[in-house]
């Protein structure tokens, strides 16, 4: 991996295969690069992560690994169920 900047587009790509490989055939709906954004990213050593997710209305975030001592990328897929605000006064 050379960097951040190739990670990161590496991931987008990575999304929104993964997206366009889970929405209902029915909605004639393919999503692009551009459709992908990053929400958070860190790099730590050999090491990256990046949470992103998309324009797509399906509550779904995606968080992506790059192990650089295997030379590997893992995708984690989640769907947002509910945000609560928590009172703790």
């Amino acid at each position: 991996m050379k960097g951040s900047k190739e990670f990161l587009d590496i991931c987008k790509n990575v999304v929104r295969d993964y997206a366009n490989e889970h929405l209902d055939k029915t909605d004639e709906k393919i999503i692009t690069e551009e459709d992908v954004y990053v929400v958070w990213y860190c790099k730590a050593l050999k090491n990256h992560k990046a949470l992103l997710s998309t324009t797509l209305f399906d509550g779904m975030y995606y968080e992506c690994t790059y192990n650089g001592e295997k030379e590997e990328i893992y995708l984690d897929a989640y769907k947002k169920f509910e945000n609560r605000c928590i009172n703790i006064k």
